[in-house]
């Protein structure tokens, strides 16, 4: 599932293309790709619509209309958007048509994304934490947050309602650079090891966002139909059988909170079980 960086890299090669045109009309050819409102009341909620400006919260891209609502997007396992001349390629789940002719498709292999229209973010979207690349996360919230939970440290990290945009292949990075198992528990991180690790993941993310994002599979595109190419930096994530880039121990991989996870043996320890008596 396209992570943060995947979000940010489309929104930011969306903007030049969308923001400032307005919205003839909207044509759904998937009803269960809009999450919310009805398909009628999203085609009528958008039709004579310019998209003002176009942002991102956590894994969602957020398109702001003049009227003042918005219009979310969730890419899931498969979703793409793109800007051209066709009104239905492959795939294509919902396709709205700009006032100079040109449609703006959401395509979906598996139908897993999803659309909405709302007033406000709070109708649209879950509860989310704080962004990693903001000041909203930094290494005292984090070191504090840390020290209140006791749950694994990875399945934590990928809880949106914790950090926003987080997911299996950053967190991996993350970890890894860090010196940290998956399966310590969060409160025995040390605040160091949190301010560590918040700048780490500030850094993974940046990197990654440069890169265009990771395309760990065959369905993660840009909206100019280019792949990622921070896959050719992991240290871990996908490497299991392979030399840690670190210190050239086997990469293994393990089941975690149900998610396959990529750790090096060395370098993240295995946090030693404390004795019952």
């Amino acid at each position: 599932m396209p992570e943060l960086p995947e979000v940010e890299t489309t929104v930011r090669l969306l903007r030049p293309d969308v923001v400032g045109a307005t919205i003839e009309k909207v044509s759904v050819f998937w009803e269960r790709t809009v999450g919310r409102p009805s398909v009628t009341a999203f085609r009528r909620g958008l039709a004579g619509r310019t998209i003002t400006a176009v942002s991102r919260r956590a894994k969602y891209l957020v398109f702001h209309l003049d009227d003042g609502r918005l219009m979310s997007g969730h890419l899931r396992m498969t979703g793409r958007f793109t800007v051209g001349e066709e009104r239905k390629p492959p795939h294509a789940r919902v396709a709205m048509q700009f006032d100079d002719g040109r449609w703006f498709v959401f395509s979906d292999v598996r139908k897993f994304g999803r659309l909405g229209l709302g007033d406000t973010l709070d109708d649209l979207l879950p509860p989310l934490g704080p962004e990693p690349l903001t000041d909203a996360l930094d290494g005292d919230w984090l070191a504090t947050a840390l020290r209140r939970r006791k749950r694994l440290l990875k399945p934590l990290l990928l809880d949106q309602a914790f950090v926003a945009g987080l997911g299996n292949i950053y967190v991996d990075e993350s970890l890894h650079r860090a010196g940290l198992h998956p399966l310590r528990s969060a409160h025995t991180v040390t605040r160091s090891q949190a301010h560590d690790l918040c700048a780490i993941i500030k850094d993974v993310l940046g990197s990654a966002i440069v890169a265009e994002g990771s395309s760990f599979d065959t369905f993660y595109r840009t909206p100019e139909g280019n792949p990622g190419a921070f896959q050719d930096e992991f240290f871990v994530y996908g490497r299991d059988g392979k030399p840690c880039r670190g210190c050239g121990t086997t990469i293994k991989k393990l089941l975690v909170g149900q998610r396959g996870t990529h750790v090096c043996p060395k370098c993240q320890p295995v946090p030693r079980k404390r004795r019952t008596r």
